[in-house]
């Protein structure tokens, strides 16, 4: 038995208790695998927990066990393994198992800092003795004392007039040396960690980095403990096991680790109401609306991220399926398209077929081709870019059942003309792969604000009887040229059934029953009108027409404002603005509805524009 373990052995016969032990060195290995495949089967055999972590630059352990199980494996690895025949190792008590198994790791470093010309068992800084840093402290010696552990360590305690180094991962570390002051380089600076591993390799890279006169404290904080106590230390020291931490005897401190967050909680901390383990603590716990929150900000993120760029500015083939339907079962294929298609005309679809767009299974159709009900034709066109829309999306809210959006403009919600890709659809796709989003309603390229979509075909079953039936609640914000004589007033004109060619409807006495009530907001001096907006019934461009019809057209309109000209770049009249055009004045700010799992009414507003 090794001699300095008897007093331990001693004091713990009549109460027994784990030895805890940790050690590290680096020393080459060549067989990593195998000193795994030795290691691990030995450990269990001995009942020993914790985690060995082995790479080809050496070997860092944490176990623990009983008395005789890790005095059998500390000379198990002296007799089998001569280069650790000079293995430092630190030892403390526990009065129960502070691991819950046995892992045996490789790993190519056994302490990540990512930076490979540094190698510890070549070179390293001069080790500084724990007794020699206490004189020095109780010298008041000008040194810079360094703590080059991660921040939640160092809030457990640390060194009274130590320098955290202000990183949350030990690989950040090389970044952070580089905003050190210059005069922490001139004069002596002695680093410090746990057990010391650290310092192993952060001594040579501030040599490296021209700081003159570096020392790491040998063997860490815990080593100091042992030696000389806790003069000079505030606190406790972190562990990475179940104690979380320990006092300046090696004693397991009163501090709990959250599972969730990793936050280190004092006994304070475990009296919160929201202390929940392993779920929550104080500091993680977030009530279900903020995990939404949480949620839809995440999402908003990674819409952000996927559509820059756009995808349908960047050039691809783009292919755009049509079913034939029974009613033109065996028609010349123009026949088709033009009845598939009113607003393009017959020489827009000629052409097509004449540069071979227009294919069905792998052949090209020509004018003379006949098509037959069921087919699935594909108008094809290759090296296809679109116009540049806004990705702004904004996720405003998220469950298993519904996914609400703030749509920006100019964005189409789905293909249409020039646009594919680059339309709201697509870019939920491209972020919600796990959900097939089914669209419960749309709101025009143009016109910004709340969109919803559910995330099963149950649940859009719900909603779509809710819009038929006007039971939504639909408010909107619109800005209008002139301004109203009445403060509210309303509009019932009806609206035509059909589309024109480029898309828009007319006020129509054969046409479909609307109603959109109106409330004047603020009249503004340059003669434009904030106005609130109502619709009661949900026809195409419904607000628009009935505000054009009634002498007060939305700003920005440009297909029912007059003094609006938008012109594509082929010089074709086109209802969807451009992304440097001044906005459609439109937005769709509030949609009321009956949630479609709970039945509860909800409410969802999305923020106001800067023109509202």
């Amino acid at each position: 038995m090794r001699p300095d373990l008897i007093e331990v052995e001693n004091a713990t016969t009549m109460n027994p208790q784990y030895i805890n032990i940790s050690a590290y060195k680096f020393v080459p290995i060549e067989d990593p695998a195998g000193v795994k495949s030795d290691l691990l089967p030995k450990c269990r055999l001995l009942e020993l927990k914790g985690t060995i972590l082995v790479s080809l630059e050496g070997i860092n352990m944490f176990v623990a066990g009983s008395r005789a199980a890790i005095d059998e494996f500390l000379q198990y690895i002296e007799t089998n393994y001569p280069d650790f025949h000079d293995l430092p190792v630190k030892e403390s008590l526990s009065d129960h198992q502070p691991f819950s198994r046995m892992l045996v790791r490789l790993k190519k470093e056994i302490i990540s800092m990512g930076v490979e010309s540094i190698v510890p068992a070549v070179r390293t800084s001069p080790k500084l003795k724990a007794a020699e840093l206490k004189k020095w402290l109780d010298e008041g010696r000008d040194i810079t004392l360094l703590d080059v552990r991660n921040d939640y360590e160092i809030e457990v305690g640390t060194f009274t007039q130590a320098v955290p180094v202000g990183v949350d991962h030990f690989r950040k570390f090389p970044e952070a040396i580089e905003a050190m002051p210059e005069e922490a380089r001139k004069k002596p600076l002695v680093m410090f960690c746990t057990g010391g591993i650290r310092c192993e390799k952060a001594g040579p890279l501030m040599q490296r980095e021209g700081f003159e006169e570096v020392y790491q404290l040998d063997g860490g904080i815990l080593r100091y403990f042992e030696e000389v106590g806790g003069d000079h230390y505030d606190g406790e020291c972190f562990v990475f096991d179940k104690r979380v931490a320990v006092d300046p005897s090696l004693a397991e401190s009163d501090y709990e680790q959250c599972y969730a967050c990793q936050r280190v909680l004092t006994k304070e901390d475990q009296q919160s109401e929201h202390y929940d383990p392993p779920n929550s603590c104080g500091h993680c716990y977030q009530s279900e609306a903020d995990k939404m929150r949480s949620a839809a900000s995440s999402r908003t993120e990674q819409i952000r991220t996927a559509t820059n760029p756009l995808p349908g500015s960047v050039a691809y083939d783009n292919v755009r399926p049509m079913n034939v339907p029974l009613r033109f079962d065996q028609k010349p294929v123009m026949d088709f398209l033009l009845g598939m298609h009113a607003n393009l005309d017959r020489d827009f679809w000629q052409q097509r077929l004449d540069q071979g767009r227009i294919w069905f299974k792998e052949k090209v159709l020509d004018s003379n081709s006949i098509v037959r009900s069921g087919w699935r034709v594909e108008h094809r066109t290759p090296e296809t870019t679109e116009p540049q829309v806004s990705n702004e999306v904004e996720i405003i809210y998220e469950d298993d059942a519904l996914v609400v959006v703030n749509k920006p403009a100019p964005l189409p919600m789905h293909p249409c003309g020039r646009f594919n890709r680059n339309t709201l659809g697509y870019f939920l796709k491209l972020v919600y792969d796990d959900r097939q989003l089914r669209q419960t309603h749309r709101l025009d390229a143009n016109t910004t604000g709340v969109v919803l979509y559910a995330t099963k075909k149950r649940h859009a079953q719900k909603i779509f009887p809710q819009f038929a039936q006007a039971t939504v609640t639909k408010t909107y914000l619109a800005l209008v040229d002139g301004s109203p004589e009445e403060d509210q007033f309303r509009c019932e004109a009806c609206i035509s059934r059909e589309a024109s060619t480029v898309g828009t409807r007319e006020i129509s006495d054969d046409g479909q029953e609307a109603l959109t009530e109106f409330e004047v907001l603020q009249r503004r001096e340059d003669g434009k009108t904030l106005v609130l907006c109502r619709p009661k019934t949900g026809r195409t461009n419904q607000i628009r027409i009935h505000l054009a019809h009634l002498g007060f057209p939305i700003c920005g309109d440009p297909a029912y404002n007059l003094s609006v000209t938008n012109l594509s770049e082929t010089n074709e009249k086109t209802q969807t603005l451009g992304v440097n055009d001044a906005p459609m004045c439109l937005h769709a700010w509030k949609l009321e509805i009956d949630h479609p799992e709970t039945n509860e009414r909800m409410e969802f507003v999305a923020d106001e524009p800067s023109w509202a």
